[in-house]
Parts: structure tokens; sequence; C-alpha cells
């Protein structure tokens, strides 16, 4: 089987200040007195390695802080890891890893469909061709010209959905997002899962919901406070995470 994603050995550090410094000028005159801020070391991952099949659905599950997010962004190519790599073999990728992600509040719903599309790399002739079919899935077109700044959470979830899944890409990212909106509309999401799965696309999900996990997921990958515990079967890994101690 061809292996669509390796994690090697990564690792991710940020940097927190751990001096506070409230303005330009403040910095200037630290710099000028010859003194540095001091930063505090966050390791968010440490040395995390797994491997994720073409076509197949893994899910990244952990306690919130456990590194799942950043994970998903190194994969998304939106981080460079500090340490390790990630290869990704697909040639497309759809990363739904935060609400409202390239989306521009002060426009209209219409506006961000195309930009977000350009985002996305999809060419304009497209985005044209498949514009109804994303106001139909996201069941927003009474609201498509009102700027998405007065758009609900839900409703913001479903136009990033309805546009990320337009096309079918080889691997789809998703963070949470499905935990948003009424449960109808969850249904379509997840039908519409399915039916990018069974043509072949590799799905990555993070989500606290261990019903949605089973339905989509075949393997997890438990991450806890930032180090691996656990890569296999998707039930064997909800028990050891759920299991106390």
């Amino acid at each position: 089987m061809q292996k669509i994603i390796v994690a090697d050995n990564v690792s991710m550090c940020f940097n927190l200040a751990s001096e506070r410094v409230d303005s330009l000028k403040d910095l200037l005159i630290k710099k000028i007195k010859f003194q540095s801020c001091s930063f505090d070391e966050f390791w968010a991952l440490n040395n995390i390695s797994f491997s994720v099949d073409k076509g197949e659905s893994c899910a990244l599950i952990g306690a919130n802080g456990s590194g799942k997010s950043t994970m998903l962004k190194i994969i998304s190519g939106i981080l460079t890891p500090t340490k390790g790599s990630v290869e990704v073999n697909g040639s497309s990728i759809a990363p739904l890893i935060e609400l409202g992600a390239g989306f521009d509040y002060e426009l209209t719903g219409r506006e961000n469909i195309f930009l977000n599309g350009a985002i996305l790399g999809y060419s304009k002739k497209l985005m044209l061709e498949k514009y109804d079919e994303i106001i139909d899935f996201s069941e927003l077109r009474d609201f498509i010209d009102v700027p998405v700044k007065n758009y609900s959470s839900g409703m913001i979830a479903r136009l990033g959905f309805s546009i990320a899944t337009m096309v079918k890409p080889e691997i789809l990212v998703v963070d949470e997002i499905l935990a948003v909106g009424d449960q109808a509309f969850q249904d379509k999401c997840h039908k519409r899962l399915e039916d990018m799965m069974n043509s072949g696309t590799t799905v990555l999900l993070v989500s606290h919901s261990a019903a949605d996990i089973k339905r989509i997921c075949q393997k997890a990958v438990w991450i806890d406070k930032s180090n691996l515990r656990f890569v296999g079967n998707v039930d064997e890994a909800l028990q050891l995470y759920d299991k106390p101690g």
C-alpha cells in the first residue's frame, strides 16, 4: 500500500515570551541597553512518527493542547517542524483546520467563495462552474450576499466545508469542523466524506467525538501531552485513550 503521509520524528518548539514588551519603543530601549527579551521553550510535539496509507482514514486523538492541531498544520504545510520531517505524497490537500481560515469577514459569502477558492489553488473558471453546487450544499443562498462577519459559526462552517470539498482532493484534513452546525448538516458532511473516501480520498480527522471517529476512521494516532502514545486500530486507540490513568 502506498504511503501518502509519512511523519518522521516530528518535533515542534514554540518560543513563549516570558517577559512582556508592551510597545516597539520598549523593545528598542531594551536593544539599546543590550537587554534581550527572554523566551520559554514549549515543545508542542516530541518525536512523533506515523504514516497514513493512500485512501486511509485516520484520526488524531488526545486531550486539548496535546499537539493534534499543530500536527495537522505541519502536514498541511502551514507550519515547518523544528525537527524531523513530514513527507506528503498527494498532489492536492484541502485543509479545514480553523473556522473561517482564508475568509475575509468584511466580504460577502459570494466574494469569499472566490477568495477561498483561490487560496486553495482553484481557478476562477472552476469556481464559476462549481458556484451553484457550493451554495446549494451550504444552504446559504439567501445569505450569500451578506458580509461573512454577520454569519454564525455554523454558517461559516457550512461555507468552508462546501468550498473545500467541492472537488475531491487526494487528502482532506478536518479539525473539529464536523462538530459545528445542526444534525442535518452534519449528516450531509458525513455523507460527502464517505463518498470522497469511497473514491480514494485520504482523510485526517481531529475530533473529540468518539462516534464521529468510529464512523469515519479506520486508524487512530493518540498524542498525549506532545508525545506519541499509540498508533493503530481505532477501537483499540479509543479504549486506551478512555482508560483511567
